[in-house]
């Protein structure tokens, strides 16, 4: 396996993309190796790295068809759902708390509670 060409942070020839920028021509890069890769220098840190692909060799995105849409959809909901009461929460639920913010502070806080009072609420 031959070595990768290395470039400076901003310095790659054109022709090369980094995955991001494939994905912003809506393209990936299909299966093809990393062909180059970037390198911006850090003090006292390793270097920050970018792979970087061909822009000829990549292929185009593949669009989303409905079993993808639902796929999605379901994993989105998933998401959203409380394991403790089942509930659509409304929004993604933290994987720190594990549940709905609901089940995971319940009123019963005691009086004062900083989490629990806000200075927008009536007392």
């Amino acid at each position: 396996m031959a070595a990768l060409p290395v470039y400076r942070w901003r310095l790659a020839p054109d022709g090369y993309a980094t995955r991001r920028q494939l994905r912003a021509r809506n393209l990936r890069p299909g299966g093809q190796e990393v062909a180059a890769q970037l390198e911006r220098p850090r003090r006292r840190r390793p270097p920050l790295v970018a792979y970087l692909y061909r822009i000829d060799r990549a292929k185009p995105v593949r669009p989303m068809t409905a079993a993808r849409w639902a796929a999605l959809a379901k994993a989105n909901a998933a998401r959203r759902t409380c394991p403790e009461c089942r509930r659509d929460a409304g929004y993604v639920i933290p994987p720190s708390l594990g549940m709905c913010t609901a089940c995971a502070f319940p009123d019963n806080a005691p009086e004062g509670a900083s989490w629990n009072s806000s200075p927008f609420t009536a007392r």
